[in-house]
């Protein structure tokens, strides 16, 4: 038997740490003395320790590892599946962390070149384009903005399946249009919608009319630029919004390799301001 001082040791974890582990029944003492309370833990032990140690360095939380050492005789079927969620989840974060370095290189070198890091807004090319209607399959709802992900591949699969149900035609990538002008406690006021032939019930006509367009090859997160370009763009030359913004993903994100591969296409509705929400001179 180990005292709780010599399995701290061994494993490199208070004994702080190990009373409280003890507390959320993630691993008990082995033994506990009646008369002093002193905690002992066996040799065998120290491999579940070893475990719970391994399992944290990948980032699982507390609760995870103790609903996998649960799992029991299923343990390792279970373990191999939340060790491949993980694997993604990591690889996901390289990937944002290398997309970081990578800017973060690119705006050193700007600097080193005396201009500012966001000059790569002139870079950002906006175009004054006339779009023509379209008839819209759509889901329109509330989403909040932790939501989003799975909100995109929920509805994106309904909107899918019914055209593949029904028949109907896609004419176009699908699209989501952004009703609100900013995030509330209730979400964001979103429908997510694919241009198709037929009229049936669930459709609705759109007409986008004059719109602001930037197309975007590469990460989502350069959406925010996108959108200040146009708005400063419109503002610049006497426009303002006249409908809800939408984005056309021209590439589906599921089939890409690399967040390089995105390209979507931004639009901002716009109309000639009125004379009276023009800024006096």
């Amino acid at each position: 038997m180990l005292s709780i001082g010599e399995f701290s040791n061994i494993c490199k974890v208070s004994t702080k740490t190990l009373r409280y582990y003890a507390e959320i029944g993630l691993i008990h003492p082995n033994e506990i003395n009646p008369e002093n309370g002193y905690r002992y833990y066996s040799i065998e032990q120290l491999e579940t320790m070893l475990f719970i140690n391994r399992l944290k360095s990948y980032n699982f939380s507390l609760e995870e590892i103790k609903t996998i050492l649960q799992s029991q005789e299923l343990q390792d079927e279970v373990l191999y599946f939340e060790l491949l969620k993980k694997k993604k989840e990591i690889e996901k974060q390289v990937q944002e962390y290398e997309r970081s370095l990578e800017q973060l290189n690119h705006d050193m070198s700007v600097l080193k070149q005396g201009k500012s890091i966001m000059s790569y807004l002139d870079n950002i090319d906006v175009q004054l384009v006339e779009i023509p209607d379209m008839n819209l399959l759509f889901i329109r709802k509330m989403v909040l903005k932790c939501d989003f992900a799975a909100a995109y591949a929920d509805n994106f699969g309904k909107l899918l399946r019914k055209i593949g149900n029904e028949k109907l035609t896609a004419i176009a990538a699908p699209m989501v249009l952004f009703h609100s002008s900013e995030f509330s406690p209730f979400g964001l006021d979103t429908e997510f919608a694919v241009p198709v032939k037929e009229r049936v019930k669930g459709t609705r006509d759109f007409r986008p009319g004059l719109c602001l367009k930037t197309v975007l090859h590469g990460s989502y997160c350069n959406l925010p630029s996108v959108y200040a370009k146009q708005r400063e763009w419109a503002d610049q030359e006497g426009y303002e919004n006249d409908n809800a913004l939408y984005e056309v993903y021209v590439t589906d994100p599921s089939v890409v390799s690399d967040d390089n591969e995105l390209i979507t296409e931004i639009y901002y509705p716009v109309k000639i301001k009125s004379p009276n929400t023009r800024p006096k001179q």
